[in-house]
């Protein structure tokens, strides 16, 4: 609702003395000076004197939606042998913290020092942390901004203070890592930068791997013989299965995924 306005009267000194009409105007002076304020002031709504925004719309006093934060998108491995390297890195992650995990349980502590089983896990622990720094200062040099992130892991289905289950577990991700390598080294660009020297340097370190699958093999199976058992081998050209077997990165990713919390993606890999 508009407020009255106030009327400003002019006067007329004009016949008055020179001092009086000085004085006065003074006042008339100012009183308009006052009056013209009060008219700005009261020419206005109560809702123009509270409200800056006038009729923009929305009460500026108000906070406005915070806008819903952007979840970030999955890291991709990225191509070629970059993201080869990547792939072997998170597999090398996955080995060297399970080791790592199982050294904090009750069997792995209770074994003494000196016996034999102890210094196999001990050894495998010392290649697997090795393998994954290896990975960590390859990439690191060739592509910095490009390295997969340190992942997270999830061991709830394995038991560190029961011997079978570590050993059942250490198996796995052993013969899992040797098919791994095999399926990757046909990826690698040889023509490449670098390209033969990594995978020169895969086929020492699944040469490793596979030494730590035969020693696992007789400690959870018991045999002698469990290092060339039928389901790791593979024949080629009907001579027999004496090779040992080549997985897709997909497969192994798939398979891996059970112990992988950390989203990530291989949408660049290459496939042959």
């Amino acid at each position: 609702m508009k407020k009255p306005l106030v009327k400003v009267d002019v006067v007329d000194a004009s016949s008055k003395s020179s001092k009086n009409n000085s004085r006065r105007k003074f006042i008339k002076l100012s009183g308009l000076g006052i009056a013209g304020s009060s008219f700005l002031l009261y020419g206005c709504s109560e809702d123009d004197m509270f409200d800056p925004g006038g009729d923009q719309g929305g009460n500026p006093m108000e906070p406005e939606e915070p806008e819903e934060p952007q979840e970030p998108e999955a890291f991709d491995l990225g191509p070629g042998n970059l993201g080869i390297l990547n792939y072997a890195y998170a597999l090398e992650q996955l080995e060297a913290e399970f080791y790592t995990r199982m050294t904090a349980g009750a069997y792995y502590m209770g074994l003494a020092d000196d016996s034999d089983e102890k210094q196999i896990l001990e050894d495998t622990w010392y290649h697997e942390v090795i393998h994954r720094e290896f990975f960590r200062t390859a990439i690191t040099a060739a592509a910095p901004d490009g390295i997969l992130p340190d992942l997270e892991f999830d061991f709830s289905s394995v038991n560190f203070d029961d011997r079978q289950s570590v050993l059942d577990t250490a198996l796995l991700l052993e013969d899992t890592g040797v098919s791994a390598y095999n399926g990757a080294g046909k990826l690698i660009d040889v023509d490449a930068e670098l390209g033969g020297t990594y995978l020169l340097l895969a086929g020492k370190i699944v040469s490793v791997e596979a030494r730590h699958a035969s020693a696992f093999a007789d400690l959870a199976l018991g045999t002698p013989t469990a290092f060339a058992r039928d389901e790791v081998l593979v024949s080629i050209e009907g001579v027999g299965p004496a090779f040992d077997k080549a997985t897709p990165p997909a497969d192994v990713l798939a398979a891996a995924g059970g112990f992988i919390t950390t989203e990530f993606t291989a949408n660049q890999l290459p496939t042959e």
